[in-house]
């Protein structure tokens, strides 16, 4: 029986980067995947999504060359070599996290794992022992009752990554980061798209405006959007779907070649014997301290499969802190609160922070400011003036509360707000922080400035 120090369950952007800091700190360190390396992010999630939403933007410049000046004759656009090269962008990575495994000298270990009393994994029937053993087995695409996926005309992402043809019409259930990234994908390469959303705004997690402001994009993009609606049941019964929606106005059939269910995620803990181990959950999610505990001694979880949001950056950030508080290192709990959310559709959304509602549920005395890109030189050049930075700050105190983007570039730009808040930093300082021009970051500057009536370009 192999003996490790740290095995962990699962290769995502959680896994990997824990297996990494493992093996920095001294650890014998082993990696059980039971499918490729990287998890969802780098091969069905974060890295090829972005790819196809590059396809996407560039066909756009393609076909509103004349605004720039230029010409472009019949711009035309290639869905199998788009998805091809989106798939590679994805192998390309997988086959970097597979370097970093043997640079960092971390053993994979191919297999589905499952977890044994007395720290110990069985991997299709060869038991592996560690001294400590992190959870990092992720989630997949949430399905709903009245939308059972058939991976055909009901499609989760997965499936909208790898489509062989490029669907006429498309109807998209759900408006988080997943659905609205990709119906601006298959709506700029000409597909009809409509977007059903449960409650009342697009991007809802987003502060209103900037949902708004999407939503008028998104609009103005050909999208169709239906909000307070509901999907109640599916007709796949023909050669296309037939969805009955509801919503205030009553009952609505809408027809398309493909539904894209994006609405939520399920946490991957079925089957990898946390009941035979005794590991306590809630509902979906594996309980666990600040700094990833369990209930048993010596196994940990981390990323999706824990409470905490289900993002990317933040099951890294969980491993790290995870491994090097196992090492003895004084840590400090992650502040959830100063998370950064990207969704990357066009216009690209990014927040941190409180959102102007939440700010004032607290009972906070609150400073807002607002710089629209209509206003920004680099945006009327770049010819992205659509969207706007929304800063929220403490009238009292000055502390920067929230920051909330929605523009291009944005989603680099958001970091600017998230170090700021690290470091407690005050709209004052802020201000007589000279920012480049001409940028889109400028617009942070503005938009503290209009908190502060200094602003100067409104």
């Amino acid at each position: 029986m192999s003996k490790y120090d740290i095995i962990v369950l699962g290769s995502g952007p959680g896994g990997y980067v824990t297996a990494i800091r493992a093996s920095q700190l001294g650890f014998k360190t082993a990696v059980v995947e039971k499918e490729n390396l990287g998890g969802v992010c780098l091969n069905w999630g974060c890295i090829p999504t972005k790819a196809l939403l590059k396809s996407a933007q560039v066909f756009e410049y393609l076909k509103h060359a004349e605004d720039y000046g230029l010409k472009v004759k019949d711009a035309e656009h290639d869905f199998g070599a788009v998805i091809k090269r989106s798939r590679g962008v994805a192998e390309g990575m997988s086959k970097g996290v597979q370097f970093l495994m043997k640079k960092n000298k971390i053993d994979v270990i191919e297999g589905y794992g499952t977890l044994k009393p007395g720290k110990k994994v069985d991997v299709d029937g060869t038991i592996y022992s560690a001294d400590h053993i992190i959870i990092a087995t992720g989630a997949r695409s949430r399905e709903l009752p009245s939308l059972p996926q058939d991976g055909k005309k009901v499609i989760g992402y997965r499936e909208a990554m790898s489509l062989p043809k490029q669907p006429k019409k498309m109807i998209v259930v759900g408006s988080g980061a997943i659905g609205v990234e990709f119906a601006y994908f298959y709506n700029s390469i000409g597909t009809e798209v409509t977007v059903v959303e449960f409650l009342p705004n697009i991007v809802p997690v987003e502060d209103e405006e900037v949902s708004k402001q999407l939503e008028r994009s998104f609009k103005k993009s050909g999208i169709k959007v239906m909000t307070s609606a509901e999907v109640t049941s599916v007709d796949t019964s023909g050669n296309g779907v037939k969805a009955t929606v509801k919503t205030k106005k009553g009952e609505e059939i809408l027809e398309a070649d493909i539904i894209l269910s994006a609405v939520g995620i399920k946490t991957n803990i079925e089957n990898i014997g946390l009941e035979d181990v005794g590991i306590v959950v809630d509902r979906d999610k594996i309980i666990v301290n600040d700094f990833y505990q369990t209930n048993i001694p010596g196994y940990y979880a981390i990323g999706d499969v824990t409470p905490g949001q289900a993002l990317a950056h933040v099951a890294s950030a969980e491993g790290i802190l995870c491994v090097e508080k196992i090492a003895g290192m004084h840590v400090e709990p992650i502040d959830y609160g100063n998370i950064p959310g990207c969704t990357y559709c066009s216009p690209e959304v990014a927040s941190v922070g409180l959102t102007e509602k939440q700010a004032k549920e607290k009972g906070l005395e609150i400073k807002v400011g607002k710089f629209p890109f209509s206003a920004s030189g680099k945006a009327k050049a770049g010819g992205a003036s659509d969207g706007f930075v929304k800063v929220i700050f403490d009238a009292k105190y000055g502390e920067w509360l929230g920051c909330h983007m929605i523009g291009a570039g944005v989603t680099d730009m958001i970091a600017e707000a998230v170090l700021g808040r690290k470091l407690e930093t005050t709209g004052h300082e802020v201000l007589k922080a000279v920012h480049p021009h001409p940028t889109m970051s400028e617009a942070v500057m503005e938009a503290v400035a209009d908190a502060y009536d200094e602003v100067i370009h409104l």
